[in-house]
């Protein structure tokens, strides 16, 4: 059974700990735009830009492995517009060869979602730009409009 879920990847030279730090700065990769603690197991935050508010609940938080439960999501760019609900977020860290490898899942954001191009377009960007610069130790909040893509 052929896996659709959205995947992407990237390798650093930073140590798992520095990585495990950098996604938890999520106002630092993602979005500034962002309510509520993003660095405590079982705790709540919303994330709002022009076109989605996502309510994530941390579900599992160690240096390994964070999961992000969509609990609530509302998304004016579309017309199915809570496709994001029920879906999880995780990364995964580990090492490899010497270096340290990110995998970034969302579970449940697959080719039929109406979404889908956008979202994983955004991700891409969030995830193998932004994030993997503040890895780096380099500014890396951007600004983007997924209405551009």
């Amino acid at each position: 059974m052929k896996n659709e879920d959205f995947t992407t990847s990237f390798v650093t030279t930073a140590a798992p700990l520095q990585v495990f730090s950098a996604i938890n700065d999520v106002r630092g990769w993602w979005s500034e735009n962002i309510e509520g603690r993003t660095d405590l197991p079982g705790s709540r935050f919303i994330y709002r830009d022009k076109y989605l508010t996502a309510e994530m609940y941390i579900a599992k938080l160690n240096p390994q492995r964070i999961v992000w439960e969509v609990a609530d999501s509302y998304n004016t760019f579309f017309d199915h517009r809570t496709e994001w609900n029920g879906t999880r977020i995780i990364f995964e860290i580990a090492v490899q060869e010497g270096h340290t490898l990110v995998t970034f899942t969302h579970v449940g954001l697959i080719p039929q979602f109406e979404c889908f191009n956008v979202c994983s377009n955004s991700w891409e960007f969030f995830i193998t730009g932004s994030l993997k610069l503040l890895v780096s130790g380099k500014n890396s909040c951007f600004v983007f409009d997924a209405g551009q893509s």
